[in-house]
């Protein structure tokens, strides 16, 4: 049986230390995320209020017209959010290109929609849940990680895994 030639003229080098230990840290990040609208989604399902530590204003944000998109729980777009997060940091440690474009994507969308609520909490709701606030700083530093990720061609994605 003969070997197939390996073509390598689309291969990319291997992903650098110091992009692993970035994808990595984005990766752990993200699990934190979800684990917060993970949590935030099961109490709105199942009707239940957050443990806020006698914080009213926790009980004022999830409780408003804000915290749902029709029957859909805003933190379930959280959840899908921060684990498409978590699965594309895991691909591009595996040097897979089109990952790193689409977290860069997820990411900047979900900055855009965190500084949205944290304005809904700041001027329309006049509070503040704690919850909602770390998911927000989280998805800070996401975004902090990737403007500190070097850019690659973001169109050039011919012949890459």
């Amino acid at each position: 049986m003969a070997r197939r030639k390996q073509n390598t003229a689309y291969r990319q080098p291997a992903t650098s230390r110091p992009a692993i230990i970035v994808y990595s840290i984005a990766a752990v990040l993200a699990l934190a995320g979800l684990a917060d609208a993970l949590y935030l989604t099961v109490l709105h399902l199942t009707g239940q209020s957050a443990v806020c530590g006698g914080s009213v204003s926790c009980s004022q944000v999830l409780a408003s017209k804000y915290a749902h998109i029709g029957p859909v729980p805003v933190a379930l777009l959280g959840v899908l959010g921060y684990f498409s997060v978590f699965s594309f940091a895991i691909f591009s440690i595996f040097n897979y290109a089109r990952a790193a474009v689409l977290m860069r994507i997820t990411v900047w969308l979900m900055f855009a929609v965190a500084l949205l609520l944290l304005y809904l909490q700041a001027f329309v709701i006049h509070a503040f849940c704690r919850y909602c606030l770390f998911s927000a700083a989280v998805t800070f530093f996401l975004t902090g990680l990737v403007v500190a990720i070097p850019a690659q061609s973001l169109t050039d994605w011919k012949g890459r895994r």
